[in-house]
């Protein structure tokens, strides 16, 4: 997601960013990386404590969609992950954020002749040869852009869960339909993943109504600050709307809540890029659900020393 705010007076302008806030804690398992028993369940939402979602992976400490971002998160003790879905000129689904390849790969070096460089301009075996890693730092160089079927394969090898970002929809027509054939394939549409382990986003209206209308079950969400007169619209295909931490207000978080989504549940909120202890102690006290960030780990310990409780201090069930 843009660390910017997004104006809502359009569907199409507007993001999405969603967490699902229900199910068990789930160990990791022994070839992860991550401590078993540490990885965090989302909370309980009676008890009001926001989730903490690791934003494009642990992107403050490993290059951000990347691989190592994931395991990155699983070792600080973080369930949830966020990432961001293309698709590249020969169809492949491929994890990158920005609609170029230069900031976080060498793609310049390699193909100079081919600025802009945009991710749906190379196939999928030129992408898969680009150094991911060199940028964020020497030590990671040689990391690579996943493929979506890799990053759902070590999400779950991690025990981990899925926010899974629709990026501009509107350049890939019918790109839903490739990533719910995907998720299929992977099992990743199975109950218990639908229910508890997996998110579509989108900043696209459109996107989300595509995704309920090929796969009703499946939880979306609408990153965005939509009027309060325009919520009940959004309630009729999304079950969050999620506004950037600029625009976060205990009236507006109340507003939102009041509402249920299509699956009659209660719309839920999650905010993002909240990155520093006070920003997150501050929407915490708005009442929000969660809060999708860069460092996880400064997020959990903003909440817990701010007594707002926080996904990564609870202990794991006895035995797991």
């Amino acid at each position: 997601m843009h660390t910017r705010t997004v104006a809502a007076t359009t569907a199409a302008a507007l993001g999405a960013g969603v967490l699902l806030l229900s199910g068990p804690v789930v160990p990791a398992r022994a070839d992860t990386g991550a401590p078993a028993g540490h990885l965090s369940g989302p909370p309980a939402p009676e008890r009001g404590e926001p989730l903490v979602i690791a934003h494009r992976g642990a992107s403050a400490h490993a290059p951000e969609n990347t691989l190592a971002a994931v395991d990155h998160a699983a070792r600080l003790g973080f369930r949830w992950v966020e990432n961001d879905v293309q698709r590249t000129r020969d169809g492949e689904l491929v994890v990158v954020h920005d609609e170029t390849l230069a900031r976080t790969t060498d793609v310049e070096e390699r193909f100079p002749g081919r600025a802009p460089w945009r991710v749906r301009d190379f196939t999928a075996a030129e992408i898969a040869g680009l150094d991911a890693g060199s940028w964020f730092g020497p030590a990671w160089a040689g990391s690579r852009v996943p493929t979506l079927t890799a990053y759902l394969r070590r999400v779950d090898r991690n025990r981990q869960s899925l926010l899974l970002e629709v990026k501009r929809p509107e350049l890939y027509p019918g790109i839903e339909r490739d990533i719910l054939r995907e998720l299929g394939a992977r099992g990743w549409l199975d109950r218990a993943h639908v229910r508890h382990r997996l998110v579509v986003q989108s900043f696209g209206a459109q996107s989300l109504r595509a995704v309920r209308e090929q796969h009703p079950g499946v939880v979306t969400g609408f990153l965005g600050t939509p009027p309060l007169t325009e919520l009940p619209v959004y309630a009729a295909f999304t079950d969050q709307i999620n506004p950037p931490h600029t625009a976060v207000t205990p009236e507006y978080v109340a507003a939102v809540q009041r509402l249920k989504g299509p699956h009659g549940k209660r719309l839920r909120v999650s905010t993002w890029t909240v990155n520093d202890a006070a920003g997150a102690r501050r929407v915490a006290a708005a009442g929000v659900d969660g809060i999708i960030t860069d460092r996880p780990d400064v997020v959990r310990d903003a909440l817990e020393e701010g007594g707002a409780g926080g996904p990564g201090h609870r202990a794991a069930p006895a035995g797991s």
